[in-house]
């Protein structure tokens, strides 16, 4: 199975599944000598973990990360760093009625028919449990780009939508309740729907926005590894991502190109950013600003039919314990996998000074 790590010059590897005895990862190519908040580590894992409010998934997992190589005395030391993540809460008998059956819009059937056999446990690898390596990791690259601040944040639950710039919203207020929207009108409004949503057994997705500040000018590598190339991978690659815009988006093709340029002021900077802080896939200095669309959880605690693997109709209803809506705890994966991204490219630019 290919397809395990990310990143060029700070490279992650990681490896596990929903239900086996732990997760883990291996980090490539972190400088040597930067000093780890490992407290800031292990907040950031509290923020995606299962369990921590009325509206995700009940599974218990305390997500403590332990790492056994690459940083000594709480300095890195330039060599590989090596941590697990121990799966202690695992309930397999919960997915024991889809061992010969598909559930819709899951990678059951996909996986079984690339590889000829699947861990129907949870979904084995393609759960999106997997995304606690990336916190980890994601974690660990703030710190090498300790000057860029990454802030995500939930601004969609379903119809509902946040239509406000992040500038005019007060970004210290997101983990000021369990939805993480800063809006706490909207934040309410979405936590009452997400509940109504679950008491009926059914899921909703939503949108997280994310903004990076701070980003030094010249990121990102022409042609095909431009910055906001490797940011749409990246966040392509969480699980439930449907889609993703930056800048001015889809709503820049409504736009004249009198309008949407982005005049310079006198300093290099622009007196727009409709270009969402790049152009020509290369960092302009303004603020790096985009949206992530995350699909309804596939997982319905209701009745309906799918296909076993030999074809036949069959009825199924979830079991176990999921999300109503992913959005809450992807935002600390949003951010990981953004903070990867410009590690990545920070750490390429430096092979030019």
């Amino acid at each position: 199975m290919a397809g395990n790590s990310f990143g060029k010059l700070f490279h992650l590897t990681t490896y596990g599944e929903s239900h086996g005895p732990a997760l883990g990862g291996v980090i490539d190519g972190c400088p040597s000598g930067v000093k780890l908040d490992l407290e800031a580590i292990q907040d950031e894992l509290n923020r995606r973990k299962p369990g921590q409010s009325a509206i995700v998934t009940q599974r218990k997992e305390p997500d403590t990360v332990k790492f056994y190589s690459g940083i000594f005395e709480g300095i890195t030391t330039g060599t590989s760093i090596g941590f697990v993540i121990e799966n202690t809460n695992q309930k397999s008998h919960d997915y024991s009625h889809i061992k010969d059956s598909y559930r819709p819009s899951h990678a059951d059937y996909t996986y079984d028919k690339k590889y000829g056999v699947r861990d129907y446990r949870g979904g084995g690898r393609s759960s999106a449990r997997e995304t606690a390596c990336r916190v980890v990791a994601g974690a660990i690259a703030k710190q090498v780009i300790k000057d860029v601040e990454i802030i995500a944040y939930v601004s969609g639950v379903g119809t509902m939508k946040l239509d406000k710039s992040y500038n005019d919203l007060d970004l210290t207020k997101i983990e000021s309740n369990i939805v993480r929207c800063p809006d706490q009108e909207m934040a309410a409004d979405m936590e009452k729907y997400i509940k109504e949503v679950r008491g009926k057994g059914d899921t909703v997705g939503g949108v997280v926005s994310c903004v990076i500040k701070n980003v030094p000018v010249g990121l990102g590598e022409p042609v095909f590894d431009k910055l906001h190339a490797e940011l749409g991978k990246a966040m392509l690659s969480i699980n439930a991502v449907k889609g993703f815009e930056y800048g001015s988006g889809f709503h820049g093709s409504t736009m004249y190109g009198s309008d949407h340029n982005d005049a310079f002021n006198n300093d290099g900077t622009t007196k727009t950013n409709y270009s969402g802080g790049i152009q020509g896939g290369i960092s302009n200095g303004m603020d790096i600003y985009f949206n992530v669309a995350f699909k309804p959880v596939a997982t319905l605690i209701q009745k309906y039919e799918t296909i076993d693997k030999n074809g036949n109709t069959v009825e199924m209803q979830g079991k176990g314990r999921h999300d109503p809506c992913v959005v809450p705890r992807a935002v600390p994966i949003v951010e990981a996998m953004a903070a990867l991204v410009i590690a990545d490219f920070y750490l390429m630019n430096k092979l030019y000074s």
